[in-house]
């Protein structure tokens, strides 16, 4: 399995929830639970993971 590298958005309030993101992966996108670091994690194209994003901001 990769080593990715997860990061906490700088908006999370601190309680434990709240996704967590890695991006130094070429080609691939992770994303996970905070609360659940061991558990399953989502794998994104780069451009869907930049699609959702601009959802998220409208």
């Amino acid at each position: 399995m990769p080593q990715f590298e997860f990061m906490k958005s700088s908006y999370s309030s601190g309680n434990g929830e709240c996704v967590e993101v890695a991006l130094n992966m070429p080609g691939a996108v992770a994303v996970r639970d905070s609360k659940r670091p061991a558990g399953p994690l989502v794998l994104l194209a780069p451009a869907a993971w930049d699609a959702f994003r601009a959802g998220v901001a409208k």
